[in-house]
């Protein structure tokens, strides 16, 4: 068995939960996540608690916005007259989107508010601002 280094490509099941201790996301059920450390592929935070597992080995990391997906910022959030957008359906609190930006990326938002006039539309990650917590185990 050899420690977890840049390069490597490993499998991890996992368990993320907030502060609260919320869960988020888990692999419990499913198929390990696989990534290659170094590549971008997963939140820096999540591949630096990687770095240095041995297979079997198991523990808990706890990772702060900057290293998961950012601070919560209020530059992300627009409110928007209702005739602006056309959804195809009645548009409600937590209905999730997907726009085209102008270089035709793909962008999710949540719709945040509704009234009469406008909708607020947030494109924050839903985990921004938030520490993430994640128990996990290198199974490969």
């Amino acid at each position: 068995m050899s420690a977890a280094v840049n390069g490597d490509t490993i499998s991890i099941h996992y368990t993320g939960r907030l502060s609260d201790g919320t869960i988020f996301d888990s692999s419990t059920g499913d198929q390990p996540l696989e990534f290659t450390i170094g590549t971008g592929m997963v939140i820096p935070g999540f591949e630096q608690g990687a770095l240095g597992m041995q297979t079997g080995e198991k523990k808990t990391i706890e990772i702060l916005p900057a290293d998961a997906y950012g601070e919560y910022s209020l530059e992300y959030v627009r409110v928007i007259p209702r005739g602006e957008i056309n959804i195809g359906a009645e548009p409600k609190v937590g209905m999730e989107l997907e726009l085209r930006g102008p270089n035709g990326e793909s962008i999710a938002i949540t719709i945040i508010d509704v009234n009469e006039e406008t909708i607020a539309l947030d494109a924050n990650h839903p985990l921004a601002g938030k520490t993430l917590i994640f128990d996990i185990e290198r199974v490969a």
